[in-house]
């Protein structure tokens, strides 16, 4: 550790994230205080924000939780909101690839959307892996620190609450926050629609399955409205 504190780069990477460590502070408290709502111990909910460490995913796990959804339907609907990340580790590989395995991983595990655009920037703006990979580790660390912080707070502040005060509704607001600017185009609308009608018919289905399931069919809508939209443009 005193290693790291005394590399510049590093530092310079945690610096940089500070901004970034504010926004994260609103959904950190929710994330936190939807765990609490839904019944969660303080060992689960530190879990969760040490292992899950995505705002989208981890609202949405709270709430599978909250369901007595399956574990490996929280697991599964987690890997599906964190696929861009398949594509931003194809981004960054190149960059990592002269560093250790044992870095490429942790370092993995710390990708997020801030860090990646902080990361890429560093290691496009100099030509030194190892800088780059400490800059990259003190972005990570700084959000990762607050985004377990918040939870916390958010869990021990949530478990005082009276439960009359409904904070649990806090947790679907806030993912319909985080989503909601994602709908500009005809495709993503499409999905969003389609899949809400389906969540709602498929309701039946064990182990919490629609919701998987709406999210599947939602994708197809979506693929399918972009690829007649293009059709229609190269008339």
């Amino acid at each position: 550790m005193r290693h790291l504190l005394a590399s510049r780069d590093f530092r310079e990477g945690f610096v940089e994230m500070l901004p970034a460590c504010v926004g994260l502070v609103p959904f950190g408290l929710v994330c936190g205080v939807g765990a609490a709502a839904a019944g969660a111990d303080w060992f689960a909910a530190l879990g969760m924000a040490l292992i899950i460490f995505s705002g989208a995913a981890q609202v949405l796990a709270v709430q599978l939780y909250a369901a007595n959804a399956p574990v490996a339907i929280i697991v599964l609907t987690c890997f599906v909101l964190g696929l861009r990340f398949l594509m931003y580790s194809a981004a960054m590989a190149p960059y990592l690839k002269p560093l250790p395995r044992s870095w490429q991983r942790g370092l993995a595990f710390l990708l997020t959307d801030q860090a990646f655009a902080a990361a890429i920037r560093r290691f496009n703006a100099k030509d030194d892996p190892r800088g780059g990979g400490l800059h990259f580790l003190g972005c990570g660390v700084a959000l990762w620190g607050m985004w377990i912080v918040t939870n916390m707070a958010g869990f021990f502040a949530g478990s005082s609450i009276p439960a009359s005060w409904s904070l649990d509704f806090a947790v679907p607001l806030c993912f319909i926050a985080l989503v909601a600017p994602l709908f500009r185009t005809t495709p993503s609308i499409a999905a969003a629609v389609v899949a809400g009608v389906a969540v709602v018919a498929l309701e039946a289905l064990p182990m919490k399955l629609a919701l998987v399931a709406a999210g599947l069919i939602g994708i197809v809508a979506g693929t399918l409205v972009d690829m007649m939209g293009e059709r229609w443009k190269a008339r």
